[in-house]
């Protein structure tokens, strides 16, 4: 790739602020930041009820910020929820919104700062660039080390029984990010495996997406991959590892920019359908569906996944295909050793629905679009066959 030859955009949150502890004093940041007043906190029970909260509220209300709380949030959200968060926030007259929590709640948080003030119907803002007007102003404070959701311009939401559709619009990127991993320190090791995981697919596909690819996401996802590969299993195994959770929070954070400008692909497409019908976290559906995507995707990535493994395990001299091998059987073993389950019968899903998986997975067509190598129903089965 050449920059005169190909022209690109890199779209990213307006300001961002890394700071151990910083959620005990965002009251403070969100008066130097911002007139208004009335706030939002979007997140989810546990977070709230287990005084995860404490201190941001402590904060929030110390600064003089009428607090209102939507803990409704669920994984996979379906529209009900945003619609009551809206509601909820209206009613308090919000005028401005923080997410707080996993991606499931800074994807709530997206949308509940537009339809605060907007008079569209949520069934007009499906697809790309739907969204019109303007927002409320939006802060987004992620706990976990996976979505990269606080730097994206995408809301997926849950609209029937076990179908996803996305959103995605210039609106949805956020004013401020505070990178604060402190709040990632109480994570499960599994939870942590998972997250962890999810992010570095994030990396991966953007680095080897067939569309939008570019220099500046590439440097993105080869910087937040090398972050992670190193400090996944230190953070896994000592949860209170400040480094390397500090090295999670940030390498999640640019895998999530990097996707945002070169989105993902197969992996997602065939984990989507995972999440909707078993209701399992998208983190462990990426990382359940990783290795069989790779392993399927080298006849025609086998170039980028060479470079990612100079990323991962240092230069070689070793030839293309091999040292694309090494790179998937890096990730494999890694994925081995993070505790995380590895295979579709460790989590419950029926083998006899897995046809109905490959089907489902075809409606993704928005993600599988970017994948190095297209994907049949066929191809699609027998992912899911290898995953099992």
């Amino acid at each position: 790739m050449t920059l005169a030859s190909q022209p690109f955009s890199f779209d990213t949150p307006g300001s961002m602020l890394v700071e151990w502890g910083g959620a005990a004093r965002i009251g403070a940041l969100l008066r130097g930041w911002f007139t208004q007043r009335n706030l939002l906190i979007v997140t989810d029970r546990f977070l709230h009820e287990n005084g995860l909260l404490g201190p941001a509220l402590d904060s929030l209300k110390a600064e003089g910020f009428a607090v209102t709380v939507f803990d409704s949030v669920v994984a996979d959200p379906p529209e009900h929820v945003l619609m009551a968060c809206i509601e909820q926030g209206k009613a308090a007259g919000a005028d401005i919104v923080l997410g707080l929590g996993g991606g499931s709640s800074m994807d709530i948080a997206k949308l509940a700062a537009v339809m605060l003030v907007s008079e569209q119907p949520l069934a007009e803002l499906y697809g790309i660039g739907k969204v019109q007007g303007s927002r409320v102003p939006l802060v987004q404070v992620p706990t976990t080390a996976g979505t990269g959701s606080e730097v994206t311009n995408i809301t997926i939401l849950t609209t029937g029984e076990t179908t996803k559709m996305g959103i995605v619009a210039p609106q949805l990127y956020a004013d401020r990010v505070l990178l604060d991993a402190e709040l990632t320190v109480g994570l499960p090791r599994t939870q942590t495996a998972a997250t962890g995981i999810d992010a570095m697919v994030h990396a991966i596909e953007a680095f080897t997406s067939r569309h939008r690819k570019n220099p500046l996401s590439d440097l993105f996802a080869r910087e937040a991959l090398r972050l992670m590969a190193a400090n996944l299993l230190p953070a896994c195994e000592d949860g209170t590892n400040r480094a390397a959770r500090e090295a999670m929070l940030l390498g999640s954070n640019l895998a999530g920019q990097a996707f945002s400008n070169s989105p993902v692909a197969a992996v997602h497409a065939l984990a989507y359908p995972l999440g909707g019908h078993y209701h399992l976290p998208h983190g462990l559906t990426n990382a359940l569906m990783l290795g069989p995507v790779l392993r399927f995707n080298m006849a025609a990535a086998a170039p980028l996944y060479a470079e990612l493994a100079d990323v991962v395990l240092g230069p070689s001299e070793t030839g293309v295909q091999a040292r694309s091998a090494d790179f998937v059987a890096f990730m494999q073993d890694l994925m081995d050793r993070s505790g995380a389950p590895l295979r579709l019968r460790d989590v419950d899903v029926p083998e006899a629905d897995l046809p109905m998986l490959a089907s489902d997975a075809m409606l993704q067509s928005r993600l599988l679009v970017n994948n190095p190598i297209d994907v049949t129903e066929a191809d699609a089965l027998e992912l899911y066959r290898a995953a099992y």
